[in-house]
């Protein structure tokens, strides 16, 4: 008998394009949700004939009240090897084998300095400008060389923005709670003695962290405040790095020039967020990973994990 399938927000449509889910025909009926369903009993009704669902990032969080009104579930699939909205280990207790992707670090990487150059030279207010026959010219850019570039983090995707800050002729550091000397040196990066002195020294700061209990929170109002009034913060990592109350009022009050933002505590965005309105937010649909070889590797790879998981022989298991 056929195992079913079901693949969770498909925003685009292109999970079935991006993936040879051909090769599971005659063993699996696959089906794939286009809208994010947001309520509970609505996605359970969607999905609860289904043994495997194939889940992208934190899209859909799936949690032991969950899985509890899903008893036939048996693999679940993420994209990346981490996605903090599963609980493996409820899964795993509940008989469930959760099976994760590579994932590029390539891609967020571009989208922050997509947002940072954004940022830097007004590049939406411009072009929004010239198709709407406004004044030609109205802004002044910042300067990227010889500014300074904080970056808090400096794992994989931050020691490349580090890379590329660099090649800019940017003046580039770093701090983390666990970031070492030696390692800023690496990247050719110096190392800030703590965040404070990062933020208030930095004309643009870009954020690289993990969300974990100990991170979440990061910046807060201090740190805020800290940051110079003509400063730009990216954040293309998780939300819960800032204190959104006190984001909005940094952006309002004007302790820091602007924000790009590509992530947000409840996605997708609220239609009445004021973050979609603010004049000094460049913000983005949660883009940072959106691209075609990403997707190759997530839907790719998702098949692959289905196929082992088949034959007896899961690979790429969650810890």
């Amino acid at each position: 008998m056929k195992l079913r399938c079901a693949v969770l927000d498909d925003y685009q449509g292109v999970a079935l394009a991006s993936g040879d889910w051909g090769s599971l025909a005659g063993r699996v009926d696959v089906r794939v949700l286009r809208e994010h369903l947001t309520d509970r009993d609505t996605l359970i009704a969607a999905v609860q004939d289904c043994e495997i669902l194939v889940v992208m990032r934190e899209r859909t969080p799936v949690d032991a009240a969950l899985l509890d009104r899903l008893p036939r579930l048996r693999l679940l699939v993420t994209s990346g090897m981490r996605n903090a909205s599963v609980d493996v280990a409820a899964a795993r207790a509940r008989g469930v084998t959760v099976c994760g992707t590579a994932s590029s670090p390539a891609p967020p990487t571009e989208l922050t300095w997509a947002l940072l150059l954004g940022l830097a030279r007004h590049v939406p207010a411009e072009a929004r400008a010239l198709r709407e026959g406004g004044p030609w010219q109205s802004t002044v850019g910042a300067d990227l060389a010889g500014r300074t570039l904080g970056l808090v983090g400096l794992g994989k995707i931050g020691a490349r923005v580090a890379a590329i800050g660099l090649a800019f002729g940017m003046h580039v550091r770093a701090w983390s709670p666990n970031l070492t000397e030696e390692r800023a040196a690496e990247h050719g990066v110096r190392l800030a003695r703590d965040k404070r002195e990062l933020l208030a020294g930095s004309d643009f700061v870009s954020l690289h962290m993990v969300l974990s209990d100990r991170t979440r929170g990061l910046l807060g109002e201090p740190e805020l405040r800290a940051m110079r009034p003509h400063a730009y913060l990216v954040n293309t990592s998780r939300a819960g790095l800032v204190d959104g109350d006190a984001l909005l009022r940094a952006l309002r009050e004007g302790w820091i020039a602007g924000a790009g933002l590509d992530v947000y505590e409840t996605e997708p965005l609220p239609a009445d967020d004021p973050l979609r309105s603010l004049p000094n937010v460049l913000a983005l649909p949660h883009l940072g990973y959106v691209t075609e070889g990403n997707y190759a590797r997530y839907f790719g790879q998702a098949v692959e994990d289905i196929d082992a998981f088949l034959k007896g022989a899961p690979v790429r298991e969650l810890g």
